[in-house]
This record gives C-alpha cells, sequence and structure tokens, in this order.
C-alpha cells in the first residue's frame, strides 16, 4: 500500500506541475484581457508572519475613488469584512492598500478551513461595488533576512494566498501541524527552564521526556496558561557517563498521543540557527560536578541540551 500511496502522490504532483503553467497561459491570454476593465490587478499580495495578509492593488480604468472601501472575505454564507484604503496616484491610477490578520488567536478574522475568496467593495453615497481581486502571478518568495511564514506562531494555524481558475484571489486556511514550539530558554548558573506551546495537538496528563544514546528520563510539567508549558531540566541526572559529553533530546509526551520534539519552527528567519543561537554555561546541580550546558538548535529546528564535564572536573574524575 504504501509503494502504491507514493506512485499516486508522485503522479498527483506531477499533474499540478503541468497545470501551473496552462493556467497562467490561460490567465495570462484569455482571463486577464477579458477581465482586465472589471477586475483590480494585484501588484503585491503575501502572507507574512504566517497570519497577515498585505495586498497592493491597482484599480481598473473605470473606477472612481470612493468614499469608503474595505474587503470582503467570504465561503459560502460565511462572511467578514476589514478596512482597506483607495488612494489616487499622482499619474491618475487608483491603488488599493490593504492588511488583513488573520486567526481568533491573535485578534484576527477567525478563518476556518478552507478556500476563502477575497474582493474589494467600494461605497460612494447609496452606490456601491464589489470588485475582483485579481491575481495574475502566485507570490513569490523574496530575498533578505526574512522569509514568508504559512504558518502563524500563535496557533500553528497556516495560511497561503491562491486563486481560482479564473484568477480570483483566495485564501486557503488550514489547521496547525501538532508541534511543540519553544517561547524562551533560562540558563543560569543554578539551572536550565524551558518553556514551550503546544500547537495542534491536546494535552492529556502531559510530562517532557529527556533523551541521549542510551538514557531516558521522564520529567514532570508545569502549566503557566495560555497553552503554555514549562519544564525544569533535570540536569543533576545529565552528568555524562560513557563519553565526555552527551547530547539530550527533550520530547513532548501525553497519554494517547505520539511524543513530539520541542523545537522552533514557526518563525521566518532564514537563518536560524545564528540568530537564535545560545550561550554555554557552567552549572552546578545539586549533589553532582559542575557541568557545561549548552542549549541550542539542530539544522531541522529541534531543541538539544549538550551536557560536557568540566575540564577540571574530568581532570579530578581520572
Amino acid at each position: 500500500m504504501i509503494p502504491r500511496r507514493r506512485h499516486l502522490a508522485a503522479a498527483r504532483r506531477r499533474l499540478t506541475a503541468r497545470a501551473v503553467p496552462l493556467r497562467s497561459w490561460l490567465m495570462q491570454r484569455l482571463f486577464l484581457p477579458l477581465r482586465s476593465g472589471r477586475a483590480a490587478r494585484l501588484l503585491y499580495a503575501a502572507v507574512l508572519d504566517g497570519q497577515t495578509v498585505n495586498l497592493h492593488a491597482e484599480l481598473p480604468r473605470s473606477a472612481r475613488l470612493p468614499e469608503n472601501a474595505g474587503l470582503v472575505i467570504q465561503r459560502g454564507r460565511r462572511r467578514y469584512e476589514s478596512p482597506a484604503r483607495v488612494y489616487e496616484e499622482r499619474d491618475g491610477r487608483l491603488l488599493m492598500d490593504a492588511t488583513v490578520l488573520l486567526g481568533a488567536e491573535a485578534g484576527g478574522v477567525p478563518l476556518s478551513d478552507g478556500r476563502w475568496r477575497i474582493a474589494l467593495t467600494t461605497r460612494s453615497g447609496r452606490r456601491s461595488a464589489r470588485i475582483p481581486l485579481l491575481l495574475v502571478e502566485p507570490p513569490q518568495p523574496y530575498g533578505g533576512p526574512t522569509m514568508p511564514m504559512a504558518a502563524s506562531p500563535v496557533s500553528g494555524r497556516r495560511h497561503r494566498l491562491g486563486r481560482t481558475v479564473t484568477g480570483n484571489l483566495r485564501v486557503v486556511a488550514s489547521q496547525a501541524r501538532p508541534s511543540a514550539e519553544v517561547v524562551k530558554v533560562d540558563l543560569s548558573h543554578t539551572g536550565l527552564v524551558v518553556d514551550f506551546r503546544v500547537v495542534g495537538a491536546e494535552a492529556d496528563e502531559p510530562w517532557a521526556e529527556f533523551t541521549a544514546t542510551g538514557r531516558r528520563i521522564r520529567q514532570p510539567l508545569g502549566e503557566l496558561g495560555d497553552g503554555i508549558w514549562r519544564v525544569v531540566t533535570p540536569l543533576e541526572e545529565m552528568t555524562p557517563r560513557r563519553r565526555a559529553t552527551e547530547h539530550w533530546d527533550v520530547a513532548f509526551c501525553s497519554a494517547g498521543g505520539r511524543p513530539m520534539r520541542l523545537g522552533r519552527r514557526l518563525h521566518d528567519v532564514r537563518n536560524p540557527l545564528r540568530v537564535f543561537a545560545m550561550s554555554q554555561a557552567g552549572v552546578a546541580p545539586r549533589g553532582q560536578t559542575p557541568l557545561l550546558v549548552h542549549p541550542r538548535y539542530t539544522p531541522a529546528g529541534n531543541f538539544r541540551v549538550t551536557c560536557s564535564r568540566m575540564p577540571e572536573a574530568g581532570r579530578r574524575l581520572s
């Protein structure tokens, strides 16, 4: 069954890859000329920080400067509105700027899972108009120290921009992938405390598990509220045994659920190893020899604690 599923998935990817240029060709040659006189063409469209939609569009020449403008985000009978700004450039063009915060957890528009169409509405006196937003080309990645995010750092819910067959803008919302996201690491000479948030999963009788080669330690969690948990690293049990250095991975565990490694993945940083780098410190666990403790992230974004014997402690042991 697994090879068959992989074959079907590969076939779907090939069909999708072939459909993209065909859709662009139809858009450029057919739909765009037909709709250019009554649709606003998006010059910029992106989801920033995983939950903020930024739009910049040029209105059709037939449009007039309205008294009020806004966005309508609609799926079936469900409908939400968000403000927009329409203004006139020096060359006479009418442009639109809009920013929409998504997700109830972030205080934004509470989109449920599915495809939501976005359109511009204008009003002047008693007259109103609904103008489609035409996404000719899908959003392109940009350079710089940050990058677009597909998932909200608050809830983990995913939002991406897309378009219908005729080019209308839409946003696709989907539930969060289960993840345990580190929010704070407190390393001092007395210990290491880690706070993290669980998204996309239930926390039923949870605990933390520290694992190294041939070793496993179960540690209780403290609940801080707002979905944030705290674990005190059991450094007194993590002194290296056979080697001078041992690497410990940390996982969130709960009854009936799969373990999830703690990490930092919901971010927009292109070089997380450098930006999220942490210093090591000497720690004296109660009743144990001092350790060099270095919390860090792996290239995959997983949280890891490296414990090493202090040089002077190693000489005493030898």
